[in-house]
């Protein structure tokens, strides 16, 4: 499974397709749909629609192959690792016989295996049509954060925090719960905070007085100080945001919905003017944003101390 895929994978259903695939070297790519234009920025194949076999590969081609698209999602079987082996060789092959070779150890699974894979009859594609998406930006966590919360509602409702209302004349015990969330059990929050929709909190973190949370994701021992508000925002392990300070990015909201199987766009980091393309804001771990400061659409490093308000910067 590739690092930087956020899905609802469909494992079970991928082990029985497998299973029915009979014995000998079969493997398996998780498989969906994307759009012409957007296909090609991924590992595109071609499959038999009567049998799923891979028949032909092709990682982001130059031009359009297929809308189909690999998933970053594999099943295999032990013996993919003679198939590695006939890779590792050729590459010492080379580096033997080359001097000038620049040959590296590591093997490209998706155009060293599955390419001379494809039409072997060794290499077959599960297609799925659940949430499936890359995190290839800062801006596609706090969607995947969304997506993940979403997908929590329909399967495991426990996981999530829900608003308690109070009695009439009683005391606020517990914070306003507002969509999607989910509170780590260790993280002390504050009864008069607001939190969500789509946040996510970490453990240890320290959520304090009259804090607004929205689109967030505050990681483990992150304190947030009274009155502070964070939105469309990714606060760092152990960093802190001073009270009355305001933290606040610019996400997309998702991939088009007007259009079928859409993914979500890859944007720049800059623009074609060299200028910051407006993203969530990211505190990184150990960082201390001062109270009553605001950060806007920026990316602050680990262990910085900010004096001052900053926006659409790069903070090293």
């Amino acid at each position: 499974m590739n690092a930087d895929v956020c899905c609802d994978a469909p494992l079970q259903e991928m082990v029985c397709f497998h299973d029915g695939l009979g014995s000998g070297d079969r493997f398996v790519i998780l498989s969906t749909e994307a759009t012409r234009e957007q296909s090609m920025e991924f590992g595109c194949l071609v499959t038999n629609p009567a049998t799923n076999e891979v028949t032909h590969y092709v990682e982001k081609p130059d031009t359009f192959i297929s809308v189909q698209i690999n998933c970053g999602i594999y099943l295999f079987t032990p013996s993919i690792f003679k198939f590695i082996r006939v890779a590792f060789l050729e590459h010492q092959n080379h580096q033997a016989t080359d001097l000038r070779c620049n040959c590296k150890e590591s093997i490209q699974l998706e155009t060293e295996i599955f390419q001379p894979l494809a039409g072997s009859g060794t290499l077959y594609a599960y297609h799925t049509e659940r949430f499936w998406s890359q995190i290839k930006h800062t801006g596609a966590v706090i969607y995947a954060n969304r997506q993940m919360l979403a997908m929590y509602h329909r399967t495991h409702p426990q996981r999530l925090a829900s608003h308690v209302e109070a009695a009439s004349g009683d005391e606020v015990t517990s914070p306003r719960i507002i969509g999607d969330v989910h509170l780590h059990s260790t993280a002390r929050i504050d009864p008069s905070a607001v939190i969500g929709p789509n946040v996510s909190v970490g453990a240890g973190a320290v959520i304090g007085e009259g804090v607004r949370l929205r689109d967030c994701i505050v990681l483990g021992n992150a304190e947030i100080q009274a009155h502070a508000c964070c939105l469309n925002c990714v606060i760092g392990w152990n960093a802190v945001v001073g009270q009355w300070a305001r933290v606040e990015g610019t996400a997309p909201y998702g991939p088009n919905p007007n259009t079928p199987f859409t993914k979500l766009e890859v944007v720049s980091v800059f623009n074609a003017k060299g200028q910051l393309n407006p993203s969530i804001t990211v505190i990184g771990s150990n960082v201390a944003v001062p109270a009553e400061v605001i950060v806007l659409n920026s990316i602050v490093l680990p262990h910085k101390a900010l004096t001052r308000s900053v926006r659409n910067q790069i903070i090293l």
